[in-house]
């Protein structure tokens, strides 16, 4: 199971979003800590300017950017939101 941090910059996005979209946005992150679940949650590398960070889907829209710690045991949640948090 995986541990998770969350960077100021994912709370400030995620405390703006809406109620429903909060309870979905919990329930993937919960998912997440599971690595069977990756696959299914579309867990793909960035690149470009975003280069060594991952993002996966929340849903059809919306995705979260994480950074994996040295050791693979700890992903570090940056940011939230649709595809513009891309750029």
């Amino acid at each position: 199971m995986l541990s998770i941090g969350y960077a100021a910059s994912f709370v400030r996005r995620f405390k703006k979003l809406d109620t429903s979209l909060q309870q979905e946005i919990k329930e993937r992150i919960e998912e997440f800590k599971d690595l069977s679940n990756h696959s299914a949650l579309r867990v793909h590398k960035l690149s470009g300017r975003m280069r060594g960070k991952s993002a996966f889907s929340v849903n059809f829209c919306d995705r979260i950017i994480f950074e994996w710690s040295k050791d693979k045991k700890t992903a570090y949640l940056l940011d939230v939101g649709d595809h513009g948090i891309y750029e």
